[in-house]
This record gives C-alpha cells, structure tokens and sequence, in this order.
C-alpha cells in the first residue's frame, strides 16, 4: 500500500498548491477558535471551504478538517458548527481532539469520518483505544516523541489506520497540553488556537544584539548576523546555571524523507506535513519533493530519494527526531 501524503493548508492558495505538487490529502482549518493555528489572515471561512473541498473532488483528492482545539466550558456551539459545516460540505473526514467534541460527532455526524488529532496526545495502546472503541476513530495522528520500533508495535495492536508527521517542527512539547504561551499572551494554544501570536511579538535591538520577545518576555538574544527564530516559549534559549542554552527544543526541522521505507514498514498509513502557517512556496517544494520520494519507493528506486530542504527547514537544520531516539 502506498504511503497517503497529507499536507497543509491555511489559505486555498495553499491548498490548490499541495494538490497541483501532489498531495493526495490536504488539511485545513475554519478561521476562527476551532482549529489550532488560529492566527490572522490564514484558515477558511465557510464559503471557501466548501469551494476547496470541491475543487480537491474535482481532483480526486481529499480534504480533511481540522478541529481540534478544546472547547472552553459552557460554549461549544464554534466547535458544534464546525463540525455540521464539515459533514454538510463533504469533508473526507474531520480531526478532533475534545473528547465532548468527538461525542458530538459520533452522535449527530455518524457517517462522518473521524481521526484522533495529535492535540488529543494519544501515544499508548490503551488511550488510542479508548477513542477508537467509544468514537470510531478510523486514524490516529501520533505525537513526535515515538521511536519507529514505538511506532510499528502500536500499529500491530490497535488496528487503525496511523499517520505520523513527516516534515516540520520536531514538537517535544505534549501536544495538547501546552500552556507556556498562555501565560505570556494572554491566549491560549489549546482552546483559542494560537500559540505566540505575531500581535504579541517584537524584536528589541540591544546594543549590538538582538532581543527577541513574547509578551514582553525575552525569549532570546542573537548576536549581530546570527539568524533570529520566530519567539515561541518551546524554541526559547534560557540560561540555567549561568549558561544560555535552548532547554525544550532547537529551531531544527524534522524531515524523515529518507527513512521513508521504514515508517512504510512499520505499517504507518500517511505521512503529515506540517506547515498550515508557511506560504505557497514551501508548501510546493515541501510536497513535490516527498511526492518525488514516495513515487521512487513505490518503484524500488531508493538512489532517487534526496531532501533537497534545507533551505525551508526550520533554523536550516534537519533530524529524524524521536523516530531514531539517537540519545537513549
């Protein structure tokens, strides 16, 4: 079976990009609180959502609807319409995380498909079956810290289709469960879909440095020429015992393009590409060249697979992550 290449979307000039790369699957978001990258000009209001599931059946390819933040208590009618607008749209499938979220669909949408966001951080056999056994959970997206032997083992036993992310932010942090951006905007990731929002960002020059802050909270310092990242709590450099160091995670992407068969043997369904927030751009190189390295597995040529990525990886730096667990 071939590996399924889901890839992202946060405006339908992306989506019409991934599926004229090759995507066979795009996801996507509504614009508003429902989905977890909740940040201006990006995302689908109803009406441009039902024109891209369209034009992705035109093409013969899928969209599948992210709504998977939690809703906050006593006001789940956003997550309520998202859902209804998705199943009366036609939307392959939607990927929630709530579990009050995923009773809703099971209840009124039934013959909707439904996969496990990795906000639900289902990273066991017990919990993924859990959701498979109470809401019919046919996939689940599994969190970044899972070696491949990991990987494989659950695909042996919970019996349900599995997708693991491909490229992008490697994601230490539990998805779903990260709350350091809250405290210094003020807005929550989980429930407003907005980690380091830009409106709470700024750059302050310091001598001859840089300052780079959340909130007012430096989240690092770079020295003249040294490449800034974008401010997030998880990819801020702290200092402990006098010495300046990133403790949660480097700005270095994950890219496992070139271990592409063993995440097929290990029986993984599809491969996510992360990166609803980047521009046509990236979404076109980043989906051409794992279309190109999914098409040469598929014909046994291992010798054509090259990442080619540099450029867009995330502090110009690549790693295969947990899947190879290197430290342990």
């Amino acid at each position: 079976m071939s590996l399924e290449l889901v890839c992202p979307a946060g405006t339908p000039a992306a989506l019409r990009a991934a599926i004229e790369a090759g995507a066979d699957t795009v996801y996507c978001g509504y614009r508003d609180c429902t989905n977890a990258r909740n940040y201006p000009g990006l995302n689908f209001d109803e009406a441009e959502m039902e024109r891209a599931i369209a034009y992705a059946h035109q093409h013969s390819r899928k969209v599948l609807v992210a709504i998977n933040t939690f809703p906050q208590a006593a006001n789940p009618g956003p997550w309520h319409r998202a859902i209804d607008h998705a199943a009366s749209s036609g939307a392959d499938a939607v990927i929630l995380a709530d579990i009050g979220v995923l009773a809703y669909a099971t209840k009124r949408h039934p013959e909707l498909r439904r996969h496990l966001s990795v906000q639900a951080s289902a990273s066991n056999e017990l919990s993924i079956a859990f959701f498979r056994d109470r809401f019919d959970i046919r996939r689940v997206v599994l969190p970044r810290v899972l070696s491949i032997e990991q990987v494989a083992a659950l695909v042996n036993r919970v019996g349900i289709e599995t997708e693991v992310f491909a490229f992008g932010s490697v994601g230490p942090m539990s998805e779903g469960r990260c709350f350091l951006s809250s405290y210094m905007t003020g807005l929550s990731p989980t429930s407003e879909g907005a980690c380091a929002p830009a409106s709470h960002v700024s750059y302050v020059e310091d001598g001859a440095a840089t300052r780079s802050c959340l909130g007012g909270i430096t989240l690092n310092r770079f020295s003249q020429g040294e490449p800034a990242a974008y401010p997030t709590p998880c990819k801020g450099r702290y200092v402990t015992h006098g010495c300046a160091s990133y403790l949660f995670e480097e700005p270095v992407a994950l890219n496992a393009i070139d271990i592409l068969a063993d995440l097929r043997d290990a029986g993984v369904t599809a491969l996510k590409i992360e990166g609803r927030q980047r521009g046509r751009a990236y979404v076109s190189e980043v989906v051409a060249s794992f279309r190109r390295a999914i098409d040469a597995l598929e014909r046994g040529d291992s010798a054509a697979v090259a990442s080619g990525l540099h450029a867009v990886a995330e502090g110009g730096r690549e790693t295969h992550g947990a899947y190879e667990k290197g430290w342990r």
